[in-house]
């Protein structure tokens, strides 16, 4: 089973990448973490993002496009990275999350979704 694992964004992620000692260490850990995740198969890829001030949504409304500029408010609502994962059950992604450093410097939240696979959309529509 594939999963999309989010890195929930915070008021300091939205701020951009801020070179500090915490900061520094938070990296090497997650670089170790990553490590872990190649060695064992489970990664598939994974990246940071920069905050929502860089980026752009594209709204939908039947043939219309509305483009709107970041930043973009509720910082918890917004996603800092993610990571691309393949494992056998939702089981097996929490017991990843649950040894991952914190992958902000103050409070984080991860979010896990699992991916829809052929097989599950074909079994809902028929042959």
């Amino acid at each position: 089973m594939r999963v999309m694992v989010f890195v929930k964004a915070t008021e300091d992620s939205e701020k951009g990448f801020v070179p500090t000692p915490e900061s520094r260490q938070m990296l090497e850990d997650m670089g170790r973490f990553n490590d872990e995740l190649v060695k064992a198969g489970v990664m598939l890829a994974a990246d940071g993002l920069r905050p929502s001030s860089a980026g752009k949504r594209v709204a939908f409304n039947g043939d219309k496009r509305t483009v709107s500029d970041g930043p973009f408010t509720e910082a918890r609502e917004l996603v800092a990275g993610y990571w691309l994962w393949e494992v056998k059950d939702m089981d097996e992604a929490v017991e990843w999350v649950k040894r991952c450093p914190n992958p902000q410097v103050g409070p984080s939240v991860i979010e896990i979704r699992p991916l829809y696979e052929l097989e599950d959309l074909m079994a809902d529509i028929g042959p």
